[in-house]
This record gives structure tokens, C-alpha cells and sequence, in this order.
């Protein structure tokens, strides 16, 4: 006799409730870890030493040939280097693989370049030396540190540091003498322009701060320009087909025109006389209106009782004889032109 099952509302509920907690936990750590997963993952792992991090940050793009493959997790400092940790998906990397941080906007944008190079394949565990990777020179960052650094000189003294060796090298060749001399010359403009240059140099870091702020800001406006563009290059062809049927009607109101125009001509002529005449008599076409206004009113009244309509005329019908066709009855109904006094 086969042996039936438990019923599940018979089991032990402890048992039951690990048994979720254990599934539950277990997605949960799936989710938050879902970017290393062999399958559904990031991508396979990499790592690279830079001389400095120019600005590189983590999430910051991973390109091949311009074509973004993956994005930069995570930067540290390895022995006076900067190790970059990168994820890589979809991308052949040779065991000569070189890589450099690139700008990618204007703003100070950075992403990490790969140039996928040699016949074996790179391991994950190899990480890219020195000498196969490059990082960019900062001038954004360059200007923030002269802006810094322009208080901490004395250029009187500067200027007089050129003057003393303009006067020693007084006895070289011309060359060297006027070059000295433009030397001392520099410096002393920049001497007497001291403020206005540390003024500028302040407001160039200000500025610089400024963009860096709103980095994100600008990344997103030229992101949004880039996706109306590519709305409007797919939709070229029905725009280019809108401008031609425009030109079309155009072309065809022209011809319209140009073929009607024996006839409009006296038409628009007609039209501007009347509309002149009516100009002139405006007084009199108001006055007409003013005077009809009663009769219309009377009008009204004498058809607004229905099919008929009701008017009296006075002294119709004579005295004597309207006496005798109306008669003094009060019972009997008095014809049209009849008072009840039976005078018409």
C-alpha cells in the first residue's frame, strides 16, 4: 500500500518557516550580488595600474573602439599607484591589452579606453602594469592649482630675479641678451599686473567650480540633445516629404493666383468700391436701423398671436352704418372694427 503524504497544514511549521527564510535570504543576496553572476552579470572583471586617477570615478563608462563594454567599479591605492577595478562584457581583451583614461566631454568627463591587443586572451587575474596604460593631463584641475598657488609668489622679486640675470648675461651674444631682456620685461608686466592676474586666476577657479557642479546638468542636456537628434534623423524622411509638399502647394497657389488673376482683379476693384460706399453712408446706414427699429417692434406684436394677425383701422366703416352691422347687444360678439360703445 503506497504511503500517502502529509497534508501541508500538518507539517512542522519551524521546518517551514527556515525553509523560507533561507529562500528568501538567499534572492535577496542574488539581487544585491546580480552584477557578478556568470550569466545575467556585469561581465568579467579586470584590473589596471594608472600613475593617477585624472578624474576617473566608479560607474565612469568602459569603451572599446568608442563602444561602451562596461564601467569602471571601483579606484584604490596599490603601492603609490592607482589600481582601477573595471568590469568587461561582450569584449575580447588580449594579454597586450593597453588602456587610458580619456576625456569625454568638455566638462571634465572621464572614461576609461581599452585597445584590445596580443593573441592570447587576458586573464582576470592579470592585472595591466604601468607601462601599457596612460592617464590624461587635467587642465581644469591644473587652473585650480595655479589659482591656489599665484598667492604664494612674491613677482617683485621674481622681476628683479630676471632683471640680475638680464645684467649678468649683459655680455653673451645678442641672442641670448634680448631674450633675457624680454625676460625681465615679462616679469615685470606681470609685476605691475599682480592683482588683476590673481582677480582671474580666483575667477577661473570659481568658474571651473562652477562646471564641475554641474557636470551631471550638462552630461544630461547633451545626452537629451543627442536623443532629439536621433528623433529627427529618423523622422527625416517625413519631414523632407512635409517641405516638399509645402513647396508643391505652394507652387500651386502661384499658379492659382497667376491664372485667376484677370478675375480677381475687377473682383478685389468691385469689392473696395462698395466697401467704400458703405464707408460714406455709415451715418444714414445707422439712422435707417435707428427708424426701422419701431416698425420691426409693431411688427412683431401684430404677428406674434399666431397664424393671424390683429390690427384695428379706425372710422371705416360710418357712424349710422356701423351701428346697424354692430349693433348694442352685449351678448353677441362685435365684428372686426367694432367698439363695444357700437361706434367703428
Amino acid at each position: 500500500m503506497a504511503r500517502q503524504s502529509k497534508p501541508f497544514r500538518d507539517r512542522n511549521p519551524v521546518i517551514i518557516g527556515a525553509i523560507s527564510l533561507t529562500v528568501i535570504a538567499a534572492l535577496v543576496f542574488l539581487a544585491f550580488n546580480a552584477a557578478s553572476l556568470p550569466i545575467i552579470g556585469g561581465g568579467t572583471v579586470y584590473q589596471a595600474y594608472f600613475s593617477e586617477a585624472a578624474g576617473l570615478k566608479p560607474d565612469d563608462p568602459v569603451r572599446v573602439a568608442g563602444v561602451k563594454v562596461g564601467k569602471v567599479d571601483s579606484l584604490e591605492l596599490d603601492h603609490g599607484a592607482v589600481l582601477v577595478t573595471f568590469r568587461v562584457k561582450d569584449a575580447y581583451l588580449g594579454d597586450q591589452t593597453e588602456a587610458a583614461i580619456q576625456i569625454e566631454t568638455l566638462l571634465g568627463a572621464k572614461y576609461l579606453a581599452l585597445v584590445p591587443q596580443g593573441s592570447t586572451p587576458l586573464s582576470a587575474d592579470t592585472r595591466i602594469p604601468l607601462s601599457r596604460t596612460a592617464s590624461p593631463y587635467d587642465v581644469v584641475q591644473a587652473f585650480s592649482d595655479l589659482s591656489s598657488t599665484v598667492d604664494s609668489i612674491d613677482t617683485t622679486q621674481l622681476a628683479d630675479s630676471f632683471e640680475v640675470l638680464s645684467q649678468t648675461f649683459s655680455n653673451t651674444p645678442d641672442e641670448v641678451k634680448s631674450s633675457l631682456e624680454g625676460l625681465a620685461r615679462l616679469s615685470q608686466t606681470i609685476s605691475s599686473r599682480d592683482d588683476q592676474l590673481k582677480q582671474l586666476l580666483t575667477a577661473t577657479r570659481s568658474v571651473t567650480q562652477v562646471l564641475a557642479d554641474r557636470n551631471g546638468e550638462f552630461t544630461k542636456l547633451i545626452i537629451d540633445s543627442n536623443t532629439l537628434l536621433q528623433e529627427v534623423q529618423a523622422r527625416r524622411q517625413l519631414i523632407d516629404q512635409i517641405l516638399a509638399n509645402t513647396q508643391k502647394l505652394s507652387i500651386q497657389l502661384s499658379g492659382l493666383v497667376a491664372d485667376n488673376t484677370k478675375t480677381l482683379t475687377p473682383a478685389l476693384q468691385q469689392l473696395s468700391t462698395v466697401t467704400q460706399i458703405l464707408e460714406q453712408n455709415r451715418e444714414n446706414l445707422g439712422q435707417t436701423v435707428a427708424n426701422l427699429a419701431p416698425f420691426v417692434r409693431v411688427f412683431t406684436n401684430t404677428l406674434g398671436n399666431g397664424r393671424w394677425f390683429d390690427s384695428y383701422v379706425q372710422n371705416l366703416i360710418p357712424g349710422v352704418l356701423g351701428s346697424a352691422v354692430c349693433g348694442t347687444a352685449s351678448s353677441t360678439p362685435l365684428p372686426a372694427g367694432c367698439t363695444s360703445g357700437g361706434n367703428g
